[in-house]
């Protein structure tokens, strides 16, 4: 029975780590990317961050983000994120009705995937950044 159950596929939804210059202090923002051709409608974003930094268990407030809407081909800002968190797992649920479907998508940024050498040039915001799809 559960497979007769169709469970379309995140496709075109993307999380990215960007850098930004503020008085000469370098921050780091996540964003939500929809890089498809349809909006998503009661976006929840939720994000923690875990692992061990130092030999020390580490673990970040679970938060949680709602947006109405994000366009299509558009990206919205999520939340800053400290360098000091590098180190550990960065992970986001994403979850979203599109269309008649409701969708989810966890993206997983693991300890040290987010430097500068991981940098490329992102779809929508046409800045550098890291991505997870």
């Amino acid at each position: 029975m559960k497979k007769d159950i169709a469970t379309p596929e995140v496709t075109d939804v993307s999380v990215a780590v960007v850098p930004r210059m503020d008085a000469g202090e370098e921050l780091w923002d996540i964003y939500l990317i929809n890089a498809g051709d349809q909006p998503l409608e009661n976006v929840l974003v939720t994000s923690q961050g875990y692992g061990s930094i130092d030999g020390v268990d580490k673990t970040t407030t679970v938060l949680r983000h709602f947006h109405q809407s994000l366009p299509p081909r558009e990206a919205i800002r999520i939340e800053p994120i400290q360098p000091s968190l590098f180190g550990i797992n960065n992970e986001y649920w994403v979850s979203f009705n599109n269309g008649e479907h409701m969708l989810d998508k966890r993206y997983l940024f693991k300890a040290g995937t987010i430097r500068q050498e991981a940098l490329r040039t992102l779809p929508i915001l046409d800045r550098p950044g890291v991505i997870m799809s």
